[in-house]
């Protein structure tokens, strides 16, 4: 994927598998998300919502096999796997993803114990240990924060039990503490934003960023791309306001209400969600601003942001699919089945402009 793409991608119905090709049908089940205007707006059935994964081969890069973990074999079907949602259902992106996997385990036929840590971290772990209690053969995490996840760890390997997490990355050991991460690679998406914020302001300006929840990677490295990007070509822009926006709409409303308060010649937006996108665009209407008067460009991929796009008050939406089911269980699978699976599984995203984000709307969440 190359660093300045911001290109709508070819439809893709392929998942190649980590440690072998695998042609799978593609068909997530994601729930009803919030949209503002209440309808169903279900994407299971429209157009490719699967994941693509950018580093499919496990001979590529560091591998992970069974034996070197520490594990067992097992046939996935006859297993039961505990999934971990870190979040509050109230953001798309966590809807669609606990729908994924539900799908997926429902298609698959495989037991599924489901957590949800409702935001608190403390929950979280204790909400892991649950589920190894209740018997989890093998574990899904979307971790909250980075660090912090020693007392699990140490009871899933006392188990031999393989962990895969998801979207967000854990401070420990791959193949070691945890089998693999799935997810984006989240410094390219900040540059990939960092790249349409200087097309849209034309390089010059100043441009504030929303930063999402603090203590894990994907606030850090989605910082660290779209800042590094901007300072390498676009020296004319200057970031003059950073306050995190914890990756809520509400949160991303309040902070933007003292942005243009504060400093009322903003040029553009850097939200690191549509969440907190969308609430600066709550912010804007409410201060009587017209639409694309200020620049905004968001990272997910979620129905509202892409439509606030055809609507113009979102000038760019970098995706981050969280339609993670098939390629999760994919990788279980063939991780169980004793084959070698990458360390570090990359998928590959989208993005949506004014060029694509009307007839690609149903590919979003």
């Amino acid at each position: 994927m190359k660093p300045t793409a911001f290109l709508r991608r070819t439809p893709v119905r392929t998942l190649l598998a980590t440690g072998l090709v695998t042609s799978l049908a593609l068909v997530s089940g994601c729930a009803k998300p919030e949209d503002d205007d209440g309808k169903d707006k279900n994407p299971a059935s429209q157009g490719d919502s699967g994941q693509v994964v950018a580093t499919p081969d496990a001979g590529s890069g560091p591998a992970c096999a069974i034996d070197a973990y520490g594990g067992k074999k097992l046939d996935l079907e006859t297993a039961t796997v505990g999934f971990s949602q870190s979040e509050k259902e109230a953001n798309p992106f966590r809807i669609a993803e606990t729908a994924s996997i539900k799908a997926e385990a429902e298609k698959r036929g495989v037991k599924l114990l489901t957590a949800n840590a409702q935001s608190q971290f403390s929950k979280q772990i204790s909400d892991v240990q649950d589920l190894i209690a209740k018997g989890a053969d093998l574990l899904v995490i979307a971790p909250l924060n980075s660090d912090g996840w020693e007392p699990v760890l140490r009871a899933a390997s006392a188990k031999h039990i393989p962990i895969v997490t998801i979207d967000r990355k854990i401070n420990a050991t791959a193949c070691k503490d945890y089998v693999t991460f799935i997810g984006s690679d989240f410094v390219e998406q900040g540059r990939r934003a960092a790249d349409r914020m200087i097309e849209a302001t034309g390089g010059k300006g100043e441009i504030a960023v929303l930063l999402g929840a603090a203590g894990n990677n994907v606030t850090t490295e989605r910082t660290e791309g779209f800042e590094d990007r901007i300072k390498e070509k676009a020296p004319g822009l200057e970031i003059v306001f950073r306050q995190t926006g914890e990756f809520a709409r509400e949160k991303g409303q309040s902070v933007t209400e003292n942005l243009i308060q504060s400093k009322p010649g903003i040029t553009g937006i850097y939200a690191e969600n549509d969440e907190m996108g969308l609430g600066a665009v709550n912010a804007l209407k409410g201060a009587g601003k017209k639409p694309g008067a200020i620049k905004i460009v968001t990272i997910d991929g979620t129905r509202n942001a892409v439509q606030g796009i055809v609507d113009g008050w979102i000038d760019g939406v970098i995706e981050s699919n969280p339609r993670f089911g098939p390629l999760a269980f994919q990788t279980l699978d063939t991780f169980t089945e004793g084959e070698k699976v990458a360390q570090n599984v990359v998928i590959e995203d989208s993005a949506y402009t004014s060029d694509n984000a009307e007839a690609d709307l149903g590919k979003a969440y």
